[in-house]
This record gives structure tokens, sequence and C-alpha cells, in this order.
């Protein structure tokens, strides 16, 4: 469960993310560097895209629903294997491997990459086979719906929440930005999340995307 303390006495900000969708990458570059300036905890949690479409595939362009029919279930699902067989701190190191690999590398969401994210980190590569299973579809689905609980069904991912004004956690969409912020503006990107979540009544600031990705 996501509350607002850590074991180190930080302060805690749960990320839940599909390790395919190259924004909710960014952001999780952003929050590394803002373990370095802050002093914040990230928790990482799965959610899925395709969980979060399942319901509306009809309404969607064939190109996105072919991603999320045939390429979204397996890099989670081998996630959340790894999380139920070798704990919590291996999620984040993973996904990292996982994302370098997709996103910098643009390897995408081959086998061959995941288990090359899996050799990284230093997990069994038969874990892949988790990616057409649905032994732990029951565990990925409840990491998903605890982030949509807190911030509601109509976003994609990352979910971000953080600490409001009374101390209960504030759930957001993004921040989508792009190249990840680092140093101080980083810095500054987590003090405004923080900001904006003590405000009551809150909800949402967005402006057109004119520029993809930057994987620096």
């Amino acid at each position: 469960m996501s509350d607002n303390s850590t074991v180190t006495g930080k302060t805690p900000a749960d990320f839940w993310f599909d390790p395919l969708c190259p924004w909710a990458w960014m952001t999780s570059r952003w929050m590394l560097e803002v373990e370095k300036v802050r002093d914040v905890e990230v928790r990482w949690h799965v959610m899925s895209l395709a969980v979060l479409n399942e319901n509306r595939l009809d309404e969607l362009p064939d190109e996105y629903r072919d991603m999320l029919e045939n390429k979204a279930w397996g890099p989670v699902r081998v996630v959340i294997a790894a999380q139920q067989k070798h704990g919590d701190d291996i999620v984040g190191p993973l996904y990292t491997a996982l994302g370098t690999r997709f996103h910098n590398q643009g390897e995408g969401p081959t086998r061959e990459a995941v288990e090359g994210a899996l050799k990284d980190v230093g997990l069994p590569a038969e874990l892949a086979e988790y990616a057409d299973s649905d032994a732990y579809d029951t565990e990925l689905r409840a990491s998903h719906q605890e982030g949509i609980d807190k911030v509601g069904q109509d976003v994609g991912t990352p979910v971000i929440a953080v600490p409001g004004a009374d101390g209960e956690q504030i759930a957001f969409f993004g921040p989508v930005v792009t190249p990840a912020p680092k140093g101080e503006d980083a810095a500054k990107l987590w003090d405004g999340t923080l900001l904006v979540a003590s405000i009551p009544g809150f909800y949402e600031i967005k402006r057109t995307r004119t520029q993809g990705p930057v994987f620096d």
C-alpha cells in the first residue's frame, strides 16, 4: 500500500508506469534526477495501457489498438512477475533496463530486449516467459487499479502521487516533459509539483505537445 512514509524518512513519490510508454519514461528519468537533488524516494508501481483501454478498443485507431493487443501486455507482465518473485526493490532497476533498451537504444518491446533487460539486472531469463502468461494478471490489475483509484480513469501513464497540503496523497497524470529535466531544473519541477498538489481543488494544467520524446 502507498502512504506518506518511507523506511528512509524521505518524502515518498509513488510512480505508476507502463514500460511501453515513452512519455512515462521521460517522467521517470526526471524522478531519478529528483532523488539526487531533493530528499525524495521514488516507489515504483506498474500500470497497464492494455488494461486502461481494454473497454474502449473499438474507439481507438487501428495502429494503437494493434499495439495494445499485441505488444502492451508482455513487458508489464514480466515486470509484475519479477516483483512477485524477487520483491519490490527490483521494479525500478528492471524498468530502467527495459526503458533503456526500448526507448534510448531503439530496440522496442521485443523478446530479445526483454531478455537483455532481465540479464542487465541479474534476473533469470526465464522470467521473459511471463510475457505470454496471465499468471500474475490479478496482481497487475491490482497495482494498476491502485494508481487509477488515486487519480481517476481519464488519464494515461505515468501517474505520480505526492503528499498534498494535509499529508494525504494527491495524484496526477504526468508531468509530461521532454527532455527529462536535470539538476536544478529537475528540482524546480518537483517543487512546483508539490506546490500545485498543496492547492485544494487544483486539477490540471495542459498545453499541446509540439515535440516528441527526447531520449538523452
